[in-house]
């Protein structure tokens, strides 16, 4: 299987796959919504693949079979003050 994979202009480093270029007919309204206008980036030979970059490609075959699409976002920013103050056991209390 060949799959899109489109990169959206609203949201930064939010990827969608869907299983064909140019079909988001099972891609949810709303999604289609916040992602905004999908700019493709590659084809890919899911089936061909190991793995890919930050997602999981199991995820992302069963994804593209069950619901047609995968979303993938990026993943959530450290807060890296914070967690240093939770290494070194420093506390306001």
């Amino acid at each position: 299987m060949i799959c899109a994979v489109y990169k959206s202009r609203r949201k930064v480093d939010s990827y969608l796959f869907v299983e064909k270029r140019n079909e988001f007919e099972r891609v949810p309204e709303a999604l289609m919504e916040m992602f905004g206008a999908p700019e493709l980036v590659m084809m890919l030979p899911i089936m061909k693949r190991d793995h890919l970059g930050f997602a999981d490609i199991k995820k992302v075959r069963s994804e593209l079979a069950e619901k047609g699409y995968y979303l993938q976002l990026p993943p959530p920013k450290v807060n890296l003050l914070e967690q240093h103050k939770l290494e070194i056991g420093y506390s306001r209390d």
